[in-house]
């Protein structure tokens, strides 16, 4: 038998969705080459923004037309809209079979077994059960891999679906993290990203293991692979023992992703975010002094109700002062369920383009500055693959998550290179020969 995922949103969904593929593999079933040809479809939702619902909402009815001409197969969806929606969503596509929301996925072999027989699981989908990890979020051929160490988020910044979707903070045992990445080495990963909602918010309470001590005991722990980055960053709970532990070991990138949002310290307390721009600032200024190179990404949003264009001029002005690599900008989209759904002081659609047009602009600015002066450098970067474009040249990336393409065989993928970064096209660098390492 055979399946198929479509998976949207944030790495969490891709890496819940590499744990699913892998009971499928488990079981000896294949990956089919599209949906049409499946004998099971799962689409692995987002609900953070409107739009990844919306592209969500056309697959799933796309399926359930196939299902409602007599295409058999089962069909599942998963991820924050199934936690979020699941008796709408049932309502609206009754062809759905399964909707499994983020604290129901222990049931997806019993979904499999079910399938390969012919029958309908009889499970309770909507159980409130307790988070638990899956062992292994590994892919076949990558060289890159996401780990999960922590799941939800009890900040509830005003404008945020993910607690309401994600549950309260559930942090993984340390020990489980270690092995994971041991045995993601011994199939040839060489870079890890530790994910959670929250991240830096880990805490293993049974051996009161906070997130620098996990860095630590990460650093330390001889796991076989040699890049460590981290999403998402909460920058009020970001500590200086953290910073100093990154900056004591080159196992961890020189580059971090901040989400500031805002610059508006009027919006940002609006936000629940936590901390104020000044605060944010001296962090950034903290780890530059602790490792000099380091570059930033960042999260901006606009519009926010009551949002003014005095505060827009303060975003606009921390990231002259920052300067980050890249940022992913968005406006706001009020997402029911959150407390900044009722607030007053909506920004019309229009404005809000005009003031993400004007934060799209400035970032630009900034990444082509930043890039170009990079020109020169010598960097160790990752082979990670076969350029798209070109078919002779490989795609690489550096520590400070800059997209490099290099001349090459594709026989060097998954090995670490030097090279030097010699020009400049769009936001990817170009180099013209390699030296392994």
């Amino acid at each position: 038998m055979n399946y198929f995922f479509e998976t949207y949103g944030c790495q969490m969904n891709i890496a819940e969705s590499a744990s699913l593929a892998l009971a499928c593999k488990e079981r000896g079933w294949q990956q089919a080459q599209c949906g049409e040809k499946a004998d099971l479809v799962l689409i692995n939702t987002c609900s953070v923004r409107i739009t990844a619902e919306e592209r969500a909402y056309g697959r799933i009815a796309h399926y359930a037309a196939l299902k409602k001409k007599g295409k058999i197969f089962t069909f599942v969806i998963a991820g924050c809209m199934a936690q979020r929606q699941a008796a709408s969503l049932k309502a609206k596509f009754p062809q759905i079979d399964y909707v499994m929301g983020t604290f129901a996925r222990s049931n997806f072999p019993l979904i499999l077994e079910a399938a390969e027989k012919g029958e309908k699981a009889n499970l309770d989908i909507n159980e409130k059960a307790v988070f638990s990890f899956s062992k292994s979020h590994f892919e076949e051929g990558q060289f890159r891999s996401f780990v999960p160490i922590m799941h939800g988020c009890n900040n509830f910044c005003s404008y945020c679906i993910v607690p309401y979707v994600r549950g309260r903070e559930v942090s993984r045992n340390p020990e489980n993290i270690l092995e994971e990445m041991r045995l993601a080495s011994e199939r040839g990963v060489r870079e890890v990203t530790l994910l959670g909602q929250n991240v830096n918010s880990f805490h293993w309470e049974k051996d009161n293991i906070d997130f620098n001590a996990l860095l630590k005991m990460i650093a330390a722990g001889k796991t076989g692979i040699s890049r460590i980055r981290f999403l998402s960053a909460n920058p009020g709970n970001f500590s200086l023992k953290t910073i100093e532990t990154l900056a004591e070991n080159k196992i961890f990138c020189r580059h971090l992703h901040l989400p500031v949002q805002s610059g508006s310290d009027t919006i940002l307390k609006a936000m629940n975010r936590g901390y104020t721009s000044q605060q944010f600032l001296n962090l950034v200024k903290e780890i530059r002094k602790a490792m000099p190179g380091i570059t930033f990404s960042t999260d901006i949003l606009v519009g926010f109700p009551g949002e003014t264009d005095d505060d827009v001029k303060k975003t606009l002005s921390i990231m002259e002062e920052i300067k980050f690599l890249y940022s992913y900008m968005y406006h706001f989209n009020p997402r029911e369920g959150t407390k900044a759904f009722d607030f007053p002081g909506r920004i019309s659609e229009e404005v809000k383009r005009e003031r993400l047009s004007a934060v799209i602009a400035l970032q630009k600015k900034h990444t082509g500055a930043l890039l170009k002066s990079r020109i020169g450098s010598t960097e160790t970067v990752l082979i990670e693959g076969i350029s798209r474009k070109n078919a002779d040249e490989l795609i690489t990336r550096t520590e400070k998550d800059e997209m490099v393409v290099v001349p090459g065989s594709k026989k060097l993928i998954g090995s670490f290179a030097e090279i030097t970064l010699s020009s400049l096209k769009g936001n990817t660098f170009k180099a013209k020969g390699l030296t392994i390492i």
